[in-house]
């Protein structure tokens, strides 16, 4: 065994964690890191969300020759996987730049007595509720009334056909929460922390844009529905990063989400 200061030093970097605080900040001081990932996926997954349901609209448009924002709205839970894809691809091209793995953002399952299972339970019955009381809070604030305007047929009530009903509560979920949770917290999050110096910039500035993507799951072109789904959402997102903060890994988080997304589309499905 190399018990020199050097070998001790390389089997200490060799065993870190490459998406740790303190390796992102050699990466940044090296120049391996730098701003350009962090906003492009910061800002990048709300364009895709958009550009995503203007792709469903333009499909409407070639098939019955009518233009209608609102006709790509129900689609939500179909087109999300467009923009994990992008999502995906994006983070697999930064990170590869930085010299890592895309699976590195995600931090070692510890599965052993259920460990994770049991933590992923715990940090759902902490963040759930957040968004529970929250949604009808700013709706009080922004409608004038707790029961929020919820636009049948486009956010709830949705009508879809029968085999994008069995996408929706089969597979987006899957991939929707952990590319939703590695792209914010194990990518941006970290990354603007190590950047800005600061962990409350890095909060700041990603749950802002974390909870904007929800106004635009679908885009109703609606401003009291933008700022009251931002509301809605922007407690739970501030807890999830504080969590995340504090365990440097995913798995318990990505499980914690599962549920809410498979209840979220339970609840706006027309059956």
């Amino acid at each position: 065994m190399d018990r020199s200061p050097g070998g001790e030093s390389a089997k200490s970097t060799a065993a870190e964690d490459p998406n740790s605080k303190s390796a992102l900040v050699r990466r940044v001081m090296s120049g391996h890191l730098t701003w350009a990932g962090p906003l492009m996926l910061l800002t990048g997954r709300s364009v895709l969300v958009i550009a995503a349901q203007a792709f469903v609209v333009f499909l409407y448009w070639l098939r019955l020759h009518t233009w209608s924002w609102k006709a790509g709205a129900p689609w939500w839970s179909v087109y999300g996987t467009l923009v994990d894809i992008g999502c995906l691809g994006l983070m697999a091209v930064y990170t590869r730049k930085e010299g890592i793995r895309i699976r590195d953002l995600i931090g070692r399952p510890r599965l052993r007595r259920g460990r994770d299972i049991l933590l992923g339970l715990g940090c759902f019955l902490l963040v759930f509720p957040f968004f529970g009381f929250a949604a009808p809070v700013a709706s009080r604030l922004v409608y004038g009334s707790f029961q929020p305007q919820l636009y049948p047929g486009l956010l709830a009530g949705r009508a879809l056909p029968f085999w994008a009903i069995v996408y929706s509560l089969s597979a987006w979920w899957l991939l929707w929460s952990p590319t939703e949770e590695m792209a914010y917290q194990g990518y941006v999050l970290p990354r603007i922390e190590a950047l800005a110096r600061s962990r409350w910039i890095a909060i700041s500035i990603v749950g802002f844009w974390w909870a904007l993507q929800h106004s635009f799951l679908p885009l109703i072109l609606d401003w009291k529905y933008v700022v009251w789904r931002f509301l809605a959402f922007l407690p739970g997102v501030v807890v999830f990063m504080l969590i995340y903060l504090k365990l440097r890994r995913l798995p318990p988080l990505i499980l914690a989400h599962w549920p809410m997304d498979i209840l979220a589309t339970l609840i706006t499905l027309q059956f």
